[in-house]
């Protein structure tokens, strides 16, 4: 199937509920939700980081920014009534895999029943407006989980979507756990039509997440120190953030159009050139940076993390026409382009140049 472009017709003035939209993922998607014109809504905690994305771009301009917490079902209903969405993407979540091990209980209870209080307070909210014959119900339900939520068995071919859910640590699992959640509604009871979208390893500018690599790897460098590597050999499917966004939003437009018939989990990952060692990663980035950028090795904890883990979107390309744009050394040189930009910058918004990167991809060939 040919690649098939997110048609910014179908969001022009769509009204459009995104929890978690001032974490990294989250502000991204609004920006360019805005950019296509349409009308966001924003869920969430205050933005995880200082500095943040949310903050740097200046993503409070142009959305409706409402503070509140995925655990309160309450407080996300009332937003629900007053936005009246069409479509809703769930991105709110505890999305550090290390610190699932400092917090495993608010781990769990943030990405499994924040996840449990979304898809329950929209299908309420469907019901409602079905009753009332208002029109006003969600079309479009995408979960964002994370590629972390199979079963890792170690193996060198990526996974796909019919494999187990599990996951050695509170973070893997908890994402397992809120894929079996929605796979139980849309068995259940089918309304509204959702789905799922697990992405690779994310990368991109405006993220200062604690032990994530890239953010790690640009406060060294900017510092003009070593960067300390754990497990220089582990493989990850790496992806500018762009790339698994362009398939949520694709993913929303198919739900809208075709219903049950893709309300299933989707993987978006990057092709077999972007799954990388971390090594290769750090080198490319470093020769990128300049500046005399370095790493060193220096071992491992007791927390385990995988080795190996791809993914395979095969189905992603064939039923819904998705395809990766950007390839690995792209995806790094977006990166870099941006922290750099931001460091050269520090009293200026991040706003313009955001959305220039965004206007890039979508007319990249």
């Amino acid at each position: 199937m040919a690649r098939v472009d997110v048609n910014p017709d179908f969001w022009r003035e769509r009204r459009v509920l995104v929890t978690g939209h001032t974490g990294f993922k989250g502000s991204w998607l609004s920006l360019w939700l805005s950019t296509m014109s349409a009308r966001v809504f924003g869920f969430a905690l205050a933005p995880p980081t200082s500095p943040s994305l949310f903050e740097r771009a200046e993503v409070g301009a142009i959305v409706d920014d409402t503070r509140g917490d995925v655990r309160d079902i309450q407080a996300f209903s009332h937003l629900l009534a007053r936005s009246r969405p069409d479509v809703v993407f769930h991105l709110a979540a505890q999305s550090v895999l290390r610190e699932s091990y400092v917090d495993p209980v608010g781990t769990v209870a943030t990405n499994v029943m924040g996840t449990l209080n979304v898809l329950e307070a929209v299908r309420q909210h469907n019901l409602k407006a079905k009753a009332e014959r208002s029109g006003d119900g969600v079309r479009s339900l995408v979960v964002v989980t994370s590629d972390k939520c199979y079963e890792n068995r170690e193996w060198v071919w990526g996974y796909r979507e019919d494999e187990a859910m599990g996951g050695h640590d509170p973070y893997s699992t908890s994402k397992g756990c809120a894929e079996l959640l929605l796979t139980s509604y849309n068995r259940s009871f089918a309304e509204p039509p959702a789905a799922s979208g697990r992405a690779g390893n994310v990368i991109g500018g405006g993220d200062w997440a604690k032990d994530r690599l890239v953010p790690d790897a640009v406060r060294a460098f900017a510092a003009r120190r070593s960067l300390e590597i754990r497990r220089p050999r582990a493989i990850r499917p790496w992806q500018h953030v762009l790339e698994p966004l362009s398939g949520y939003l694709l993913l929303a437009e198919a739900l809208a159009n075709k219903g049950t018939a893709v309300a299933q989990g989707w993987n978006f990952g990057p092709g077999p050139e972007s799954e990388q060692p971390v090594m290769h990663l750090v080198d490319t980035l470093a020769a990128i940076w300049g500046n005399g950028a370095r790493w060193l090795h220096v071992g491992g904890d007791e927390l385990h993390e995988a080795t190996f883990l791809k993914l395979d979107s095969s189905k992603a390309r064939m039923t819904l026409g998705w395809r990766p744009r950007l390839g690995f050394d792209e995806a790094l040189k977006l990166t870099a382009d941006w922290y750099k930009a931001d460091l050269a910058r520090p009293a200026s918004s991040m706003h313009d140049f955001t959305l220039g990167q965004i206007h890039d991809y979508c007319r990249a060939v």
